[in-house]
């Protein structure tokens, strides 16, 4: 055991620094993008303060299209993009791209789905005292769905783990990176067993925390 820790915990230590860089960084651009995205996808709806058919089936479209391509296709598919953006497809840095492409949109669904669910008698409410559509959102479509927010959060980084996984494959770094050059190229199990249970580790504690934070705005 020793011997294991004294030859592969800096390796191992490097890839899961670089896996939370990848997660962290995509996650923030994604909440960015997801977010917002996920509002205007419920207020342009049919019925809704800010109804746009245009807008909306323009962005339901471009969501489901991003959605339904598999990620390493996606990987793959972005290189040119992604080299023109960044000026690397390798490493971090390169992956950062390709991960808020998918995360984005898988996270506005879930954001979309989550503010559906919030009481339309509530919001009805709101909007016959006078109150402003900007300060609904923030104050009353937002707040509410609070709970089911932080589920959408948590979902969406258990999916960027896996995600920078697949990203390893193709020298983005981090623990795919790990698992593939050194598990499977070189045969190396006892590293591939590490970085599946550190995989697991990370996203059983991720959900574990998301499903807390949720239960207890629950009783706020």
């Amino acid at each position: 055991m020793s011997d294991f820790t004294e030859k592969w915990f800096p390796i191992i230590w490097k890839s899961v620094l670089e896996t939370f860089q990848m997660v962290g960084i995509s996650m923030i651009f994604a909440i960015i993008i997801g977010i917002p995205l996920g509002v205007l996808l419920v207020l342009t709806r049919p019925g809704q303060a800010w109804q746009n058919q245009w807008v909306y089936q323009i962005l339901n479209l471009v969501i489901n299209i991003l959605r339904s391509v598999p990620f390493i296709i996606l990987l793959i598919f972005i290189f040119p993009f992604t080299k023109f953006i960044v000026g690397t497809t390798i490493g971090v840095q390169g992956a950062i791209v390709p991960l808020v492409i998918y995360t984005a949109p898988y996270l506005a669904r879930l954001v979309e789905s989550s503010l559906l669910s919030v009481d339309n008698g509530v919001l009805e409410a709101y909007k016959a005292m006078g109150i402003k559509t900007r300060q609904i959102i923030w104050h009353v479509m937002l707040r509410e769905a609070r709970p089911s927010l932080v589920l959408a959060l948590t979902i969406t980084i258990v999916s960027l783990i896996g995600a920078t996984a697949m990203a390893g494959l193709v020298g983005a770094g981090g623990l795919g990176d790990l698992a593939y050059r050194y598990g499977h190229l070189r045969y190396e199990e006892s590293v591939m067993y590490a970085t599946v249970i550190i995989l697991i580790i990370l996203v059983q504690s991720c959900q574990s925390i998301g499903n807390r934070i949720s239960a207890r705005l629950k009783k706020d």
